[in-house]
């Protein structure tokens, strides 16, 4: 056999090095797809890629289903009529028409199905699940599931769902939920009337013959039209929604509310607008908000006195202390003229007639001796006069931001640390405090290190207020409610206003952080490889980030990020237990999404990928724990 000459060798040998780094390149390359695939791959998560359903079978398939169920079911996880807490952390901050398109992408999915398993149950059970499904019981005045879900029981457009291709386990629960009320739908209500009556068993015996049966070759859901045999509020065709952008309001006092976000506070899930009633956790129980609309459990007997009075000195028109849940601390400092405006507002609503729900507070804290004594302590005397802003400034915006931030925005309920009786000397004070009962922290405004931004750009700033993203941040948590139903809708001048304010706030001395070899952890090369798995996909392997189309932060940078520096890793660790979506916005009406990790990783496993984030690339912050994990996911769980 002929030798081959050596420079074919070596031909050879340069070729497949240069396949190998290309191959190496290709897998480390991050490839931007701005697509709305993408923007939704983190649903994968749970309801597998491309929304086949999750591995478990209890997050159902949701590729295939009809456009107008899968909106539906979005906005029922929003409004609290569908129950589940991660999907409503996931989607509460996004538009009806950002949902209604991702419904749409979910909804033009073609895919096929897998096999379905093997009958897990007796041949009797299974005879009577057939029954139910395709003739019902006219005794128990139960209609056949084809009735309503299409002969093939692959749904009916334009939104009823299929039955076919889920998990027993899934199908028994959400009967189970109907049946207990823990679901509900529009009125009437069939799917609640039908679970009800079913006899004990039946349940399991419908669900299990349904997920032990094959999908037809095409299983298209059936045209509308077709006479069904109950009219469900559940399967009634969503509208589409209306559009990103609502027309501008002259009236003075709609634009104050605006500012004040006085509808994210007084409009409980799936509620009235400003009927009141949502709960607002504390450290000695849960307040309930007051109903702001004309009605007799409103405000109808009240004059702009009145309101003014409450907003003023925190009085009822009764003459009871308010609970300082309401921050008249802070709307003390707010004018006699857009208190009147105000009112003038609530005043021209539509009545809703809605009983308050009582306080649940602990004793002494639920008694008007202990609010006065809390007054006493840290709300200043009626005679002294408001202050926003030191006198030696005089700049008119510096002032008008100062108004907004520290009276009607009332940014230092949040931001403001507190004592053990939920105050503190200064109840301006934006030197950042956790919030109570939800698990978040509000990070200093006085630290350019935590989330001051006198070192930012204004511009940046001022995008990250009206969009909800600015140079290599994201807002998240109650920071996104807030952009999304206030500060997006603010009157540019005002925005620069309030970040003119922010930037000539004192800062404070940051402490130092320890050198990076002293927080890198006996995991670390394991905890690498999590990230590399996890996370370098759309963080990049040197946690560079990645931007998107337009140029801004599709996925924001982690190396340097302020969230992963901060001194809690609080919010870190909550944005990536429970994941979720900036908020919709004018400027980003299409926000990408975090996958949740809740399900996927366990407690160690995201202390030591977190660990490995905040002390990789010079970031050299403190390492998490699996306990700090735990706390955070057993607070949250409810």
């Amino acid at each position: 056999m002929p030798k081959r000459p050596y420079w074919k060798w070596l031909a050879a040998a340069l070729l497949a090095l240069s396949a190998c780094a290309g191959a190496v390149a290709a897998q480390t390359k991050q490839v931007f797809e701005d697509t709305l695939r993408q923007r939704v791959q983190m649903c994968s998560a749970c309801h597998g890629e491309q929304g086949r359903a999750g591995p478990d079978g209890y997050y159902p398939r949701i590729a295939g289903k009809p456009a107008a169920y899968l909106y539906n079911q979005l906005r029922h996880f929003q409004t609290g009529a569908r129950r589940h807490n991660l999907m409503a952390r996931l989607v509460s901050n996004l538009s009806e028409a950002y949902l209604w398109e991702i419904a749409q992408y979910f909804a033009a999915l073609d895919l096929p199905y897998a096999a379905p398993p093997a009958p897990r149950m007796a041949a009797a059970d299974m005879a009577r699940g057939r029954q139910l499904a395709l003739q019902g019981d006219p005794v128990l005045r139960v209609p056949a599931c084809s009735s309503c879900h299409g002969e093939q029981l692959v749904g009916r457009m334009p939104a009823t769902p299929g039955l076919l291709g889920l998990s027993s386990d899934y199908l028994n629960a959400q009967l189970g939920a109907w049946q207990t009320g823990v679901r509900t739908a529009r009125a009437p209500d069939c799917m609640a009337h039908i679970a009800r009556r079913l006899r004990p068993g039946d349940l399991a015996a419908v669900s299990g013959w349904l997920a032990a049966q094959a999908l037809p070759a095409r299983p298209v859901p059936a045209a509308p039209g077709a006479p069904m045999a109950m009219e469900c509020g559940a399967h009634q065709a969503a509208s589409p929604p209306p559009a990103v952008q609502e027309a501008r309001n002259a009236q003075a006092g709609r634009y104050l509310a605006l500012v004040g976000n006085c509808q994210g506070c007084h409009t409980r899930t799936g509620g009235s607008a400003y009927a009141g009633g949502r709960g607002i956790p504390t450290p000695f129980g849960t307040v309930f908000s007051s109903n702001l609309t004309p009605s007799t459990t409103g405000l109808a007997a009240w004059t702009a006195d009145d309101f003014w009075r409450a907003m003023h000195h925190g009085q009822s028109r009764d003459g009871r202390w308010l609970n300082p849940a309401f921050p008249y601390t802070n709307f003390r400092l707010i004018s006699r003229a857009d208190s009147d405006a105000l009112y003038a507002y609530f005043m021209g609503l539509e009545p809703v007639e809605s009983a308050p729900t009582p306080h649940d507070l602990r004793w002494p804290f639920n008694t008007q001796w202990a609010l006065q004594a809390w007054r006493w302590l840290y709300f200043p005397s009626a005679d002294e006069a408001p202050q926003t802003v030191a006198p030696r400034m005089t700049d008119a915006r510096i002032q008008r931001g100062a108004y907004l931030v520290q009276g009607l925005g009332h940014c230092s309920v949040c931001h403001m640390p507190r004592n053990a009786l939920a105050g503190n000397r200064d109840m301006l004070s934006l030197a950042g405090g956790f919030i109570a009962g939800q698990s978040w922290y509000a990070p200093s405004l006085l630290n350019p290190l935590d989330g001051g931004v006198q070192d930012r750009p204004a511009a940046e700033v001022v995008q990250l207020l009206q969009s909800g993203r600015g140079g290599g941040e994201r807002v998240s948590g109650p920071m996104a409610e807030v952009v999304r139903h206030s500060l997006q809708h603010l009157r540019p001048v005002d925005t620069e206003a309030i970040v003119a304010y922010l930037q000539s706030l004192p800062r404070v001395a940051a402490a130092q952080r320890p050198p990076a070899a002293a927080v890198r952890t006996p995991a670390w090369a394991r905890a690498a490889a999590l990230y590399d798995t996890h996370c370098a996909d759309c963080h990049g392997a040197q946690g560079q980030g990645l931007r998107g189309a337009d140029g801004s932060w599709a996925y924001p940078p982690l190396r340097a990020n302020r969230t992963v520096l901060q001194a809690t890793p609080l919010n870190l660790v909550q944005s990536v237990l429970y994941g979720g979506f900036g908020p919709s916005t004018a400027d980003n009406p299409r926000p990408f999404g975090m996958p949740p990790y809740v399900l996927t990783l366990s407690e160690q496993d995201m202390a030591d990928v977190l660990s490995f984030v905040r002390a990789a690339w010079g970031n050299n912050a403190a390492p998490v724990s699996a306990l700090d994990v735990q706390r955070l996911r057993d607070g949250a769980a409810n």
